[in-house]
């Protein structure tokens, strides 16, 4: 649940996390990995695995991973201007 494979022709595999607001926030290369230790990793970053692709996703998991991202913090601090920081648009990240 929450992950995408997507094939890229010619680069290195890599697990690239997102926010919510589909911001970078981690890279993590594959290449020496097997399948064994990819599935792992996933597991241990928080990600939810569904018995079947139809299989309902427990709510707990629904934003899965349960890593803590920084973007959620309720407040955001003003700029040295005294100003709030714009927010930015929660559309969907063109290459999704």
């Amino acid at each position: 649940h929450n992950l995408e494979m997507k094939h890229l022709p010619g680069a290195d595999p890599e697990l690239v996390l997102l926010s919510h607001r589909y911001e970078e926030l981690e890279r993590i290369p594959l290449s020496d990995m097997t399948r064994e230790e990819i599935n792992q990793l996933v597991q241990e970053l928080g990600f939810y695995r569904k018995e079947t692709p139809d299989a309902p996703v427990p709510e707990e998991f629904q934003f899965a991973p349960a890593k803590p991202l920084p973007t959620l913090l309720p407040h955001q601090a003003p700029t040295a201007d005294g100003k709030t920081p714009p927010k930015h648009d929660e559309e969907e990240h063109p290459d999704l």
